[in-house]
């Protein structure tokens, strides 16, 4: 089978299940770009068997891999999820993914923190069709610009597995971003608008043409505004305005069969927004202009045995703050990969060149000189990795070598196995290494509010992972241990005398914990939920015992929906538990539980209207409080929008 073809029945139970969304269409899809489809492989939805086929996955170990074969925790967003996010941002979407919990400073388009089993953001490694993207300065990616409408598929793999098949960065997980279009299939063009609370406005269009060649093409754009909420809570004078977010999105997805065997491509993906935020001082109209995104061109040879795939690309994460100073990130990147089948399972093999560099502009010279010491570097690596995938047992082993020009070379690898006990029920373990390069910010930036360390070490993890799952016609049930350790975690540390933050290692830290998830369907009716404990432990130094900032011990979602042929519902609730925002621990955050509706109406095999309305009880929370400024979070809010497909 291609590198990027999976394949749905109408009674692919467990897709449906996996996404605990909406209804499951039949469909020829790719997971990552379009590829060669052979015609022996597509289904008849109407004349086939019911026999259920697997969706594939391929961020786990690079090459498609079914999900009930993976070892590491793996999520999948599909479309028909995303479809209930119009008008959202990555952020919306993955805050209510097993483990996750965000920080946020206000409301859609605010800066923001993601934590997934107590790991933040720059320890999780986001990549959009293949690219790594995020910021080199502060170390984070800006899920918050990302717009749900462009998108067509996430996939969620937690744990540090990923560091011995991506590198730096991946200690808490992966996140791959496939732009719109990848799973175009036929020829259509679509339309939407759709309204909100707040003056929020949503408009664009989509054109998707496809032959029986092979040949894919995309082209999707949407304007996305809001007037928003006031960020910082109890204010006076101009902070007591309401902070919009407004963003122009664009994305590509194209692909074309030269021959039997080689495939050529390319996608992008490109938010441009402006988000206003209250700004220290009361400045007035204070707005920050951001262009975020990625695009990658692709070349891949494939036959029985062999698959040999090589692209390059880029990604941008421009931030021109215009009471501040101006930020742009590069991330330039070149991978050549190779899969191989052999007469017991398959190996996977390749080299990766990646370039990261940032560049500041200083617009506040009154507050003293900013600049970097060094802006730039390069690492080179190369990875080999064996998987086996067999009735009784899976097992997994992969090994990375990363070339770093500001740190001495990194090795990092993992193995999993998992052995199926009983026709429904399976159990496994894996191990892994992960390491972090520090940031660019880390290292080198000297400016009004950071000092330099060059003295930094690596951050290093060993991490421990253990599952059992039980997988029947109508459930999928998994309870999952994981187990961290975490050496020189790096954490910003304010000097009281200058006032300045500098970063510096933490000797030791634990995180650990649990998490199950539980996905059900009866006939029309699919309920569930997913419960995670996190224990974020500093394990050094005058705070040893106490928890890591910002992490909340307990989250979980449960929902329950119901699908017919002409419309589908789903309410749920979702929890975060109480989170501590001093690393003594003297002070912490409220939990909350919000409620949460939303459905979509198929009027006609043209029209779909979807809605949604968040936080219905209308409750008052925030997840970040600190130096004495609460950040506000929505009350109850809406938005609805009608979709018209031309076939």
């Amino acid at each position: 089978m291609s590198i990027s073809t999976r394949i749905a029945t109408p009674s692919t139970l467990r897709l449906c299940l996996l996404t605990a969304m909406g209804l499951c269409a039949p469909a020829i899809s790719q997971a990552v770009l379009p590829s060669v489809i052979n015609a022996k492989e597509v289904i008849n939805a109407e004349t086939s068997p019911t026999t259920e086929l697997d969706e594939l996955v391929v961020t786990a170990t690079r090459a498609p891999t079914k999900v009930t074969n993976t070892i590491a925790q793996t999520r999948i967003v599909d479309s028909q999820e995303l479809q209930r996010y119009r008008g959202q941002t990555v952020l919306e979407v993955l805050k209510r993914q097993p483990g996750f919990s965000i920080k946020q400073d206000g409301d859609l388009g605010a800066s923001s923190n993601l934590y997934i089993r107590g790991y933040d953001s720059k320890r999780v490694l986001v990549l959009i069709d293949g690219i790594r993207y995020g910021s080199m300065s502060t170390g984070q990616p800006a899920l918050g610009l990302l717009p749900a409408d462009q998108i067509d598929r996430i996939e969620i793999v937690y744990g540090a597995s990923g560091s011995s098949v991506y590198g730096s960065d991946a200690m808490g997980g992966v996140i791959q971003i496939f732009t719109k279009g990848a799973e175009a299939a036929d020829n259509q063009f679509s339309v939407t608008a759709g309204v909100g609370s707040h003056d929020h406005y949503l408009y664009g269009a989509t054109a998707q043409f496809a032959n029986e060649q092979g040949a894919r093409l995309s082209l999707s754009a949407n304007r996305n505004q809001t007037d928003g909420i006031s960020a910082l809570e109890y204010q006076t004078g101009i902070n007591k305005d309401d902070d919009g977010f407004k963003s122009n999105n664009f994305s590509l997805n194209a692909s074309i069969p030269l021959t039997n065997n080689v495939m050529v491509g390319a996608s992008g993906l490109l938010a441009k927004s402006t988000s206003e935020f209250d700004a220290y001082g009361g400045t007035p109209n204070a707005e920050i202009d951001q262009k975020n995104g990625a695009a990658s061109a692709f070349t891949q040879f494939e036959n029985d045995k062999l698959t040999l795939r090589l692209s390059g690309g880029g990604s941008l994460d421009k931030l021109d703050n215009k009471i501040g100073d101006q930020f742009e990130t590069k991330q330039k990147q070149a991978n050549l990969l190779s899969i191989y089948k052999l007469p017991v399972g398959q190996m996977q093999a390749g080299a990766e060149w990646l370039k990261q560099q940032v560049d500041l502009t200083d617009n506040t010279p009154s507050n003293g000189s900013d600049s970097f010491k060094e802006n730039e570097r390069t690492i080179k690596s190369g990875f080999i990795g064996y998987q086996i995938a067999q009735d009784a047992y899976d097992l997994q082993a992969n090994v990375r070598y990363d070339d770093n020009s500001q740190f001495d070379n990194e090795t990092v690898y993992s193995l999993g196995f998992a052995a199926n006990l009983a026709p429904t029920l399976r159990l496994g373990t894996s191990f892994a290494t992960g390491y972090r390069a520090p940031s660019l910010n880390d290292l080198y930036i000297e400016s009004a509010y950071y000092v330099p360390n060059e003295d930094l070490k690596v951050e290093k993890s060993n991490n421990l992972e253990v599952f059992i799952e039980s997988n029947t016609n109508n459930q999928i049930t998994r309870i999952t241990g994981f187990n961290s350790n975490v050496s020189d975690l790096i954490d910003n540390v304010s000097d009281p005398i200058t006032y300045k933050y500098k970063a510096t290692n933490i000797d030791r830290a634990k995180l650990s914990g649990y998490s199950v998830t539980s996905d059900w369907q009866f006939s029309n009716v699919l309920l569930g939920g997913q419960y995670t404990y996190t224990n974020a432990e500093n394990r050094s130094g005058p705070n040893k015992g106490k928890q890591l900032v910002f992490r909340p011990e307990h989250t979980g979602l449960a929902y329950i929906g119901y699908q017919a042929t002409k419309f589908d519902v789903r309410a749920e609730a979702e929890y975060s538990g109480e989170r501590y925002n001093s690393a003594d621990n003297s002070t912490s955050i409220d939990d909350y539980t919000l409620f949460n509706l939303s459905g979509n109406y198929y009027v006609n095999p043209n029209l779909t209207l979807t809605s949604r309305i968040n936080n219905v009880t209308n409750k008052n929370y925030t997840t970040n409080e600190a130096f004495g400024d609460r950040y506000s979070q929505d009350g109850t809010n809406f938005f609805t929008s009608l979709t018209y497909n031309f076939y």
